[in-house]
C-alpha cells in the first residue's frame, strides 16, 4: 500500500488542503459539540455538589459516588461505541448520544430520589462515553492530514468551552436565586436550573449531526464509493484524485479485519504494546487530578475560606485559564508535535501540583470552617491556575490528538474503545477519592497528582509515539 504523506496526487499528508477550510472547520466544530458536552456536564455539577448534599442529606462518600454515577456510564458508552459506529455509522452514533445528553439532562433536573439522580447520570454518561469515542474517531477520518492535529484539537478545545460556559451558566442562575443554591427560580431549585440547562447544548448537539457528512471511511467499508469520494473532495480539495484516496481506503479497509476486542491481545502482557501506550495515555491524563479541579472547584475554594459566590467566580477564571491553555496547544500540535508539548506539560503539571501541595499544607480549621493563611492562599490559587494552564497546553489536547491517531486501522476501533474506557475509569477513581483524600489531607491528595504528573515524564519520552505530519494508513 502507497503512504499517502509520499502520495500528493491522492491527497496525502504534504498535500491536502481544502479548498473551502472553513466549512472543514464548521464538519469538525459539529462533531466537537459532543466534547463540548462532556466538558459542561462535567463541570456543570460542580455548581450542584453543595444543594444536592443538603437536599438529600448525604456524606462526601455518597456524594461522591453521585457525581461520579456518570463516569460509569462513560465507560461503557466509550467500551461499546466503536463497535457500534462501525456497524451503523459515525453520525447514527452521535444522534443516539444526542437522545442521550438530552434525556439524561431533563431527568436529572427533575429527580425524586438520589438513586434517580444517579440512573439519569449514568445514563447521560453513557451519551458522553460514545461522544469521546466517536468525535476524535470521525474528526481524525474527515480531517485532511496537513490540519488534523489542530482539527483533532476541536474536541479539547470544545471541553474546555463546555467547561467554561457552564460555569457561566452556573453563576447566572446563582445570581437569579440570590446566592442559594437551593433558592427557587419558576418552581424548580437553582441547581436543578444548572442541571437541566444542558438539554440546549444536547438539542443542538443532534440537529448539527444531521448538518455534517459520513465519513468516508465509513462509507467506503459500506459500499458508498460515490458518496465517499464526494466527501473527500469537500474535505481534502477539489484538486485531490478521489478515485486513489478511495482506493487507497478501501485497500486499507480490506487488508484489516472489524476489529474486536480479541484483536487487541497479543503477548505475555495481555494486550498489544500499542494499547497499552493507549491506555497509559489516557490513565495519566486522569490520575494527575484534572477534574478534580472542575468537578469540586467551587466547594474546594469554599472549603479554603472563599464565599461561594467568588467561589464560583474563581472556578469560573480557571476555565478562561483552561481555554487559553488549549488555544496554545491548537497553535503548536502540528508544529512543534505531540510529545513536545506532552513533555512540557508533565514538568509544568508536577511543579504547580508539587507548590499547591505545599499551600494547602497550612490548611487550618476542621469541617467547613477551614481557612488558609492569606499568602498560601494565594499560592493556592495562583499553582491551581498554573496546573490547569500547563494541561490544557498539553495533555489536555494531546491525548485526545493521540488517541485518534495512534492505533493501526485494523484495530482501531477497538483500541480507541478500551482506551476511553480506561479513561472514563481512572477518572471515576479520582472523582470518588477526593472528598475522602481532602477530609483526610488535602495536601497529601496533591502530593499524590503530583508524582502522577512525574511518573509520565518517563512514561512519554519511552513508550510514545510521534504522530506529527503522518496520514492514518500509516499508522502500523
Amino acid at each position: 500500500m502507497t503512504s499517502t504523506a509520499n502520495a500528493p496526487a491522492a491527497g496525502g499528508g504534504n498535500a491536502a488542503h481544502p479548498d473551502h477550510l472553513g466549512h472543514v472547520i464548521f464538519i469538525t466544530a459539529a462533531a466537537a459539540m459532543g466534547g463540548f458536552l462532556f466538558g459542561y456536564d462535567s463541570s456543570v455539577i460542580n455548581g450542584a455538589v453543595v444543594a444536592i448534599r443538603d437536599r438529600f442529606d448525604v456524606g462526601s462518600a455518597t456524594l461522591a459516588q453521585v457525581i461520579a454515577a456518570a463516569l460509569i456510564g462513560c465507560a461503557f458508552g466509550a467500551a461499546t461505541a466503536g463497535r457500534l459506529a462501525d456497524r451503523i455509522g459515525r453520525i447514527r452514533c452521535m444522534q443516539i448520544a444526542a437522545v442521550l445528553f438530552t434525556a439524561s439532562a431533563i431527568g436529572s433536573a427533575t429527580p425524586f430520589a438520589l438513586w434517580d439522580l444517579a440512573l439519569w447520570r449514568i445514563i447521560g454518561g453513557f451519551g458522553i462515553g460514545m461522544a469521546s469515542v466517536i468525535g476524535p474517531a470521525y474528526i481524525a477520518e474527515v480531517s485532511p492530514p496537513a490540519y488534523r492535529g489542530r482539527l483533532a484539537s476541536f474536541q479539547q478545545a470544545a471541553i474546555v468551552i463546555g467547561i467554561a460556559v457552564s460555569q457561566l451558566v452556573n453563576w447566572g442562575i446563582l445570581n437569579l436565586a440570590d446566592g442559594d443554591q437551593r433558592g427557587e427560580i419558576g418552581g424548580l431549585e437553582a441547581w436543578q436550573w444548572m442541571l437541566g440547562v444542558m438539554v440546549v447544548p444536547a438539542v443542538l448537539y443532534g440537529l448539527l449531526s444531521f448538518a455534517i457528512p459520513e465519513s468516508p471511511r465509513f462509507l467506503v467499508s459500506v459500499g458508498k464509493m460515490d458518496q465517499a469520494k464526494t466527501v473527500l473532495r469537500e474535505v481534502e480539495g477539489e484538486r485531490i484524485d478521489a478515485d486513489a484516496r478511495v482506493r487507497e481506503i478501501d485497500a486499507a479497509i480490506h487488508s484489516e479485519h472489524k476489529s474486536t476486542f480479541k484483536d487487541l491481545l497479543g503477548g505475555r502482557m495481555g494486550f498489544l504494546p500499542i494499547v497499552w501506550i493507549g491506555i497509559g495515555l489516557s490513565v495519566f491524563q486522569q490520575l494527575v487530578g484534572i477534574n478534580v479541579i472542575f468537578y469540586y472547584s467551587s466547594s474546594l475554594w469554599q472549603s479554603v475560606g472563599i464565599d461561594a459566590s467568588s467561589s464560583f467566580l474563581y472556578s469560573f477564571e480557571t476555565s478562561v485559564v483552561n481555554i487559553i491553555g488549549t488555544v496554545i496547544a491548537m497553535l503548536f500540535v502540528d508544529r512543534i508535535g505531540r510529545k513536545p508539548l506532552a513533555l512540557i506539560g508533565s514538568v509544568g503539571m508536577a511543579i504547580s501540583l508539587g507548590v499547591a501541595a505545599w499551600a494547602f499544607s497550612f490548611r487550618s480549621g476542621v469541617g467547613d470552617d477551614i481557612t488558609l493563611p492569606q499568602t498560601q492562599g494565594l499560592v493556592a490559587i495562583i499553582a491551581a491556575n498554573s496546573f490547569v494552564l500547563f494541561f490544557a497546553l498539553s495533555w489536555g489536547v494531546v491525548v485526545w490528538v493521540l488517541l485518534g491517531e495512534m492505533f493501526p486501522g485494523r484495530i482501531r476501533a477497538a483500541a480507541l474503545g478500551v482506551a476511553a474506557a480506561a479513561q472514563w475509569i481512572a477518572n471515576w477513581v479520582i472523582t470518588v477519592t477526593f472528598p475522602t483524600l481532602s477530609d483526610w489531607n488535602l495536601s497529601g491528595a496533591y502530593v499524590i497528582y503530583a508524582v502522577f504528573a512525574v511518573l509520565s515524564i518517563p512514561f512519554i519520552l519511552k513508550w510514545v509515539p510521534e504522530t506529527k505530519g503522518k496520514a492514518l494508513e500509516e499508522m502500523g
